[in-house]
């Protein structure tokens, strides 16, 4: 693990402190466990992002099969 300073207001301090104790678990355990959260919700966050940025890119084109008539075909084979 990097060791990595931060600074927290008096209220998240005292909060914090509590939880560990309640929980009997350090306060850096919990610490590295929001910023888990965090980081895994961000990670949501970007992917939903990127699919929604992504749905409907084909729409438009031309070029492309009619999906009726190519899964017909696929349901014939």
């Amino acid at each position: 693990m990097i060791r990595t300073q931060i600074y927290l207001t008096a209220r998240q301090r005292d909060r914090l402190s509590a939880i560990a104790k309640a929980g009997s678990r350090p306060r850096s355990e919990l610490i590295r466990e929001a910023i888990d959260r965090f980081l895994e919700q961000d990670a949501h966050a970007r992917r939903d992002a990127v699919l929604r940025r992504a749905a409907g890119v084909w729409r438009h084109r031309a070029d492309l099969p009619d999906l009726g008539t190519l899964r017909d075909t696929w349901n014939r084979d």
